[in-house]
């Protein structure tokens, strides 16, 4: 690691936040970009708005130019949220929204990429974000009911409309991705990935480095499990999202605690927090790897992004490496959404 005579949680980046260029896109965001679903939904109550909108704006004022949202954060509310937040710094930052799924009674009611809905939802996204064009648009899920070549040439037609600029899927497999880059370049494809979920490192990553495609990360930091402040006693919020997955029951919590603090130690050689480790540890695994960790939290938003400043070196991913090469229990999601990626 470069020399570091200070614990970066408690101190200011020492420089500006450093960009990276999703794929061959061309497309150049900041190093880390910020996740706002848990303003507004998953991890409990929502933020209080104007403290959300201030943590947002004290993101940009860090260098933080890519902001991800999607249509069903709320719903609808984290897209108004963001909108609000960024209409007097539109110039100064990448939008990324989603579609996909089908909403009825502000609840999610299934998939739905049919490329009306798409042209519908975009339309809608593009008001609640007070913008006239969305910088990176994703397919949430992939729809097994509507072929990708479908859903990638309405996207297509978006670009040309002046609508979209960049075209993105989320938690799709190999096949779709390439079927869905014959016919619009996709710039990204934004899935789960960290320390503790390397699932993509065998067959997506080598495809995405193939094509030219960039990868977002989102719950770099394992659902906040990777900072080292969950066990097996900690309590969530009754519509918090984690009480419904299995890698967080109790049981798994305490057996996963051993790889936390594995890392925790070496973190702490490295003068480095455990959340400081595992994201410096993404962006180093590719140079167009730019993850999205999310926070409600002033201090953690600090701390997060300066992250960007640390240097791994080869000794350094080693011993990362051999702290984490234990199995992790439980799966990622529910049974009923494990159906729904890798398509």
């Amino acid at each position: 690691m470069t020399e570091n005579p200070s614990n970066p949680a408690s101190r200011k980046a020492p420089g500006p936040m450093p960009r990276r260029v999703l794929g061959r896109s061309g497309l150049e965001v900041s190093a880390l970009g910020l996740g706002c679903m848990g303003m507004s939904h998953g991890y409990g109550p929502p933020g209080e708005r104007r403290a959300m909108i201030a943590l947002i704006h004290a993101a940009i004022d860090h260098g933080v130019t890519f902001f991800d949202t999607a249509e069903v954060y709320g719903p609808d509310t984290n897209e108004e949220l963001l909108g609000e937040a960024l209409t007097s710094r539109r110039a100064e930052v990448v939008i990324a929204t989603k579609f996909g799924f089908r909403i009825a009674d502000g609840k999610i009611a299934g998939l739905d990429s049919r490329p009306q809905h798409i042209r519908e939802v975009v339309d809608a996204s593009l008001a609640r974000l007070r913008t006239d064009h969305i910088d990176l648009l994703y397919q949430h899920r992939v729809d097994p009911e509507v072929p990708i070549e479908e859903v990638a040439g309405t996207v297509r037609e978006l670009i040309a409309a002046g609508k979209v600029r960049h075209f993105g899927l989320s938690e799709a497999g190999v096949e779709t991705i390439r079927r869905a880059h014959a016919v619009q370049p996709v710039t990204a494809l934004q899935s789960e990935y960290s320390l503790w979920w390397r699932q993509p490192e065998t067959t997506v990553l080598p495809v995405l480095e193939e094509l030219g495609i960039g990868f977002v990360p989102f719950s770099p930091l394992g659902r906040g499990f990777l900072t080292g402040k969950i066990d097996e006693h900690t309590t969530f919020a009754e519509d918090d999202f984690r009480n419904l997955v299995p890698r967080f029951a109790p049981s798994a919590r305490k057996s996963n605690l051993t790889l936390v603090e594995r890392l925790a130690g070496v973190a702490s050689r490295l003068q480095a927090t455990p959340a400081q480790l595992a994201l410096a540890w993404l962006l180093a695994r590719k140079p167009w790897i730019v993850p999205i960790p999310g926070t409600t939290k002033p201090s953690r938003l600090e701390e997060n992004l300066a992250a960007a400043h640390i240097h791994l070196s080869p000794a350094d991913l080693h011993e990362i490496e051999e702290a984490a090469s234990i199995a992790v229990e439980g799966d990622r999601y529910p049974e009923s959404m494990n159906r729904m990626v890798g398509r």
